[in-house]
């Protein structure tokens, strides 16, 4: 059957959720947000990220960030697309803030920090790519990623990052097959005890 992409609405908040904690997971006992929100019981994290991505004050986790690929009238996937220079990390805690979570997430998040990539206002993020395991075919991804990339450049971008643990091949392997190469890599110990992989490479396209 055909895929299709729309907008994300309030009514896909709870695919946006599961979204947000199986691609930070991605496949590793616990993720980005297990440690933001400092809990890995998984029905209180889909709560807390619910209400994150509906949050008066739009970080990068916000719903209206995200495309949703359908196979008729089924849901198959996700994919986050934002500005960097709008959904900055400070808009990022006043969300949490507004949840109810303070500034010492930082804390528990440092190792993440370490390896995180830098990017400029004038790129163009992809992130939080979640397709169910049904629907996994180069199509689906092909076309969430192509809907992102098209929003992209209507906006002005001319460059479009993602980032992808080192180790996750599968993801790695979806991006350069879609023309993204690596542009750099951060590696730490302290990440791979943490997460138990080596660090987060960086992955680029020019529209």
């Amino acid at each position: 059957m055909a895929i299709t992409v729309r907008k994300a609405s309030e009514a896909d908040i709870d695919l946006v959720a599961h979204a947000l904690l199986e691609s930070s997971r991605a496949g590793k006992s616990i993720g980005l947000f297990d440690l933001v929100f400092d809990t890995s019981e998984e029905g209180a994290l889909i709560g807390h990220l619910k209400r994150l991505a509906l949050a008066p004050t739009k970080c990068y986790c916000h719903f209206s960030n995200f495309f949703v690929a359908l196979s008729g009238t089924i849901p198959a996937g996700v994919i986050c697309g934002y500005e960097p220079r709008i959904a900055t990390h400070e808009i990022f805690s006043k969300a949490l803030e507004e949840i109810g979570f303070d500034e010492r997430y930082h804390e528990r998040i440092a190792a993440y920090l370490l390896c995180e990539g830098e990017v400029d206002n004038k790129t163009f993020v992809l992130d939080f790519l979640s397709v169910k395991p049904e629907f996994k075919s180069v199509d689906v991804y092909k076309e969430l990623i192509g809907k992102s990339m098209l929003t992209a450049r209507l906006k002005g971008y001319r460059k479009v990052q993602t980032s992808v643990e080192i180790g996750s091949a599968e993801s790695e392997m979806i991006y350069k097959k879609l023309g993204f190469e690596v542009v750099d890599e951060k590696r730490s110990e302290y990440y791979k005890e943490q997460f138990g992989r080596p660090g987060i490479m960086r992955l680029q396209i020019t529209l």
